[in-house]
């Protein structure tokens, strides 16, 4: 028989490649979106769409409950929904736990459990490593940054909780990839000839090319293997200085590169979270995101992911950036 998946915060940037990945696979697709999100890439004909109340309990479990006595079941959910950006820190914890929390709690009172649900987290749920040389490992004592890993550690912490809930947890390092729009700035400031960097010393960094990720993802889902926890990258150290040249090879540019110093930065963030705080908001650049930049180690142990599931990335930086700057080119965000 077919198998039924849902996806949810499938008209993200990952989600929409988890989507496609899993008509590629022939299952029967659901895509949990909002009404109001974009569907620029989920026009195949063969998705249903579902918009489910993450913020009322009573709501969802009455949406799940009409969904069981249709006959509909899962045998995977793959909860990719969630924010990366907030204008307040509570709201994290609101969408990225909170809505968790409830969206499992109506799974379980309404019997409706699927074979295995996998929660897309975060590295930024762990931190950053504590020294410069040894990647982070499964093993260490979590310690995020930022109110977004801690949120998102939050909810891993819920899930672990449980008994008999058959659960995955998969912790991407820095996704990039077409669609892709935080790194895309980065391509953008090249193409403009800049080449900006923050503080005078090297960070390490793991990254992962977001087909890599899908495929390292259903790789957990439909393994016999429940109740653990991944990080995925792919298995690479790199520095963003050899970000910066991959994508320069790519455009093409002769760059102006420069550094800015974190004291400069940090001085930057605590005049503007003074000011937004008059309005209740966090600015983009606050002192959390300092902090996330200037640490020098965002190295992640993928070994447990290619001991259990056999994963090898396919894409290394090169082919990486290649494709993501094609991407951008011939849709003309560049």
């Amino acid at each position: 028989m077919t198998k039924r998946i849902l996806i949810t915060g499938a008209s993200g940037f990952i989600g929409s490649f988890l989507v496609e990945e899993a008509l590629k696979r022939g299952y029967e697709v659901y895509a949990g979106v909002r009404q109001t999100s974009n569907r620029n890439f989920l026009k195949d004909e063969r998705i249903s769409f579902i918009n489910l109340n993450y913020s009322s309990k009573t709501e969802l479990r009455m949406q799940l409950l009409g969904l069981k006595d249709s006959g509909i079941f899962f045998d995977y959910i793959i909860h990719n929904a969630g924010i990366t950006k907030a204008n307040k820190k509570k709201t994290y914890f609101t969408v990225n736990c909170q809505y968790t929390k409830n969206f499992i709690k109506s799974l379980i009172a309404t019997g409706f459990c699927p074979g295995k649900f996998v929660y897309i987290s975060s590295l930024a749920a762990f931190g950053p490593g504590c020294d410069a040389e040894n990647p982070i490992r499964i093993t260490d004592k979590p310690n995020p940054v930022t109110t977004y890993g801690k949120s998102k550690l939050k909810a891993e912490n819920y899930i672990r909780s449980l008994t008999g809930f058959p659960y995955m947890i998969i912790r991407p390092t820095a996704v990039y990839g077409p669609r892709e729009k935080d790194i895309f700035l980065y391509f953008r400031l090249i193409n403009r000839n800049f080449e900006p960097y923050i503080g005078f010393k090297r960070q390490k960094i793991s990254l992962i090319f977001v087909k890599d990720l899908v495929i390292a993802i259903y790789k957990a889902a439909e393994s016999e293997l429940v109740n653990r926890s991944y990080f995925v990258s792919d298995g690479q150290a790199y520095s963003m200085q050899d970000v910066g040249q991959k994508i320069k090879k790519q455009l093409s540019k002769k760059t102006f590169r420069f550094s800015i110093p974190v004291q400069f930065l940090r001085v930057i963030a605590f005049i503007l979270e003074r000011f937004y705080s008059m309005f209740g908001y966090i600015p983009a650049l606050n002192l959390e995101k300092v902090n996330e930049l200037k640490s020098l180690n965002w190295m992640c142990d993928t070994e447990p992911l290619y001991s259990d599931l056999k994963f090898i990335a396919e894409y290394d930086l090169d082919k990486g950036i290649m494709e993501t700057a094609e991407w951008y080119k011939n849709e003309g965000w560049l």
